[in-house]
């Protein structure tokens, strides 16, 4: 059954769409948290129209008292919302135009195009502040097991088997540089999400004598020295969704990060490496097997990260085929975006709290770092050292490797006459390189885990992190 037309689209409609169209098309389910944003954005351009003479400053302020007080009742959970309606748009204009006569000047020199696309670069300015700080506090729990622990070594590992030795603070230290560019990524979200786009209008603005840099200066779309910023062009500015694509990005970036953090952690804490204990409160237990504990935070986070590379997906499909400028295809863009930004939020806190609560096991790292084949290639360096060109050096070495299998032996206990015999570079001093304070003192230059440039990186990261 059809319902009576909408009184604000419907004149040129006999019947309003039936009720499975309405429950098809509704976007209020989703799109209502954006309210304050489109409060906000209803009040900068009731005084814009004022300001340009479209509208009295009385009928300005009762607008905006309107506004306030509908605010108020979302705030307190005491608004209802209407599917009826559609959106948030049509539902707080309904509001309003109860309760105050000039709401129904308000939609003027303005379309619901333009209205959305305002809403949502005043939501994704927030959202990326939000995500940022969340990030941030990752990064702080990082370091504070960094501060405390930093000083361990423990392998690294190449294609899962061990490389060469590191400080642990040095492995931690990849994460937070990784998570730096994460935060990078959403402050310039931000910076492109920080230009107006009202009064574009549907398409092509409008007529009246409006004022586009009186409304981007309310809003706060301003440069660093407080010039309004307005889009450029009214077409391009409500069909472009390349902010949400580019918000989707930066989250799925970060989910890849702390996958490969939780990846880590997993690894780490299993029996078999045992270089740390995850905290009880992050992880759970087997409903068969009582000795179990499962990492399931970080196997939660793993799992999230597919689901924020799927929004970016999404946005990427849905914007793929449409013509300029705004098909109704586009209600589908905020749902992806929504949800990153909540998954991203819960992610770095669940990220925050569950490298906060770890304990390191330092006789167990100790023990796994002892193994002088990692420092093979500091063998090699030796013999470069003392003349050898870097690929015969390589091929020498592991020739000692292999005399080291074949007699089952450690690397560095192989008798120093046998080694002499594989190439003349060896001398008796060979076996200086297997000290793993010597190892880690000569790694000295930018970027390298020896103590120095830790301690430097440290310093850097302190400041940064505040």
């Amino acid at each position: 059954m059809a319902k009576k037309s909408q009184a604000t689209w419907g004149g040129r409609f006999t019947a309003g769409p039936a009720e499975l169209m309405l429950k098809f098309s509704e976007s209020v389910s989703f799109d209502h948290r954006l309210a304050p944003f489109d409060i906000a954005g209803s009040k900068a351009h009731s005084a814009m129209l004022a300001h340009v003479g479209l509208i009295t400053t009385k009928e300005r302020d009762a607008i905006h008292a309107g506004l306030d007080a509908i605010l108020a009742q979302i705030t307190a959970g005491k608004f209802t919302w209407s599917t009826q309606l559609e959106d948030v748009h049509m539902n707080i204009e309904q509001a309003l135009t109860k309760n105050v006569p000039a709401a129904a000047r308000l939609h003027t020199a303005r379309s619901r195009n333009d209205q959305v696309a305002t809403d949502m670069r005043l939501w994704f300015k927030h959202a990326c502040a939000v995500l940022a700080e969340k990030i941030l506090g990752a990064q702080r729990a990082i370091l504070s097991v960094a501060q405390r622990d930093g000083d361990v070594l423990i392998p690294g590992y190449t294609h899962l088997q061990r490389a060469q030795p590191v400080f642990l603070s040095h492995h931690l230290f990849a994460y937070l540089e990784m998570l730096e560019r994460d935060r990078a990524r959403l402050v310039e979200v931000a910076s492109h999400a920080n230009w107006c786009p009202l009064g574009s209008g549907a398409i092509a603005g409008t007529t009246l004598p409006i004022d586009r840099e009186f409304t981007a200066k309310q809003l706060g779309f301003v440069d660093a020295r407080g010039r309004p910023q307005v889009t450029q062009n009214s077409m391009d500015t409500v069909a472009d969704r390349d902010l949400f694509i580019e918000f989707a990005t930066a989250c799925a970036l970060f989910g890849v990060h702390m996958s490969r953090i939780a990846e880590d952690l997993i690894i780490w804490s299993s029996v078999e490496f045992k270089f740390i204990d995850l905290p009880d409160t992050f992880c759970t237990g087997s409903s068969l097997m009582p000795q179990k504990k499962n990492p399931d935070s970080c196997e939660l986070l793993r799992g999230k990260s597919a689901r924020l590379q799927g929004n970016l997906h999404t946005l990427l499909t849905l914007a793929k085929g449409l013509p300029l400028t705004y098909n109704r295809d586009l209600q589908e863009d905020k749902p992806p975006v929504f949800d990153s930004f909540d998954q991203t939020a819960l992610c770095a806190d669940v990220l925050a709290g569950t490298i906060a609560g770890l304990t390191v096991f330092r006789d167990r790292c100790a023990g796994a770092v002892a193994d002088p084949a990692l420092l093979a290639t500091d063998l090699a360096d030796y013999l470069v050292d003392r003349g050898v060109p870097f690929r015969e050096a390589h091929h020498a070495v592991g020739s000692v490797v292999k005399l080291a299998e074949t007699l089952q032996l450690p690397l560095d206990k192989l008798p120093t006459a046998e080694v002499k015999k594989i190439h003349p570079g060896y001398g008796d001093d060979w076996a200086v390189v297997f000290d793993l304070k010597r190892a880690m003192d000569k790694r000295r230059g930018t970027g390298m885990p020896g103590p120095a440039q830790v301690r430097k990186q440290f310093k850097r990261w302190e400041k940064l992190l505040g």
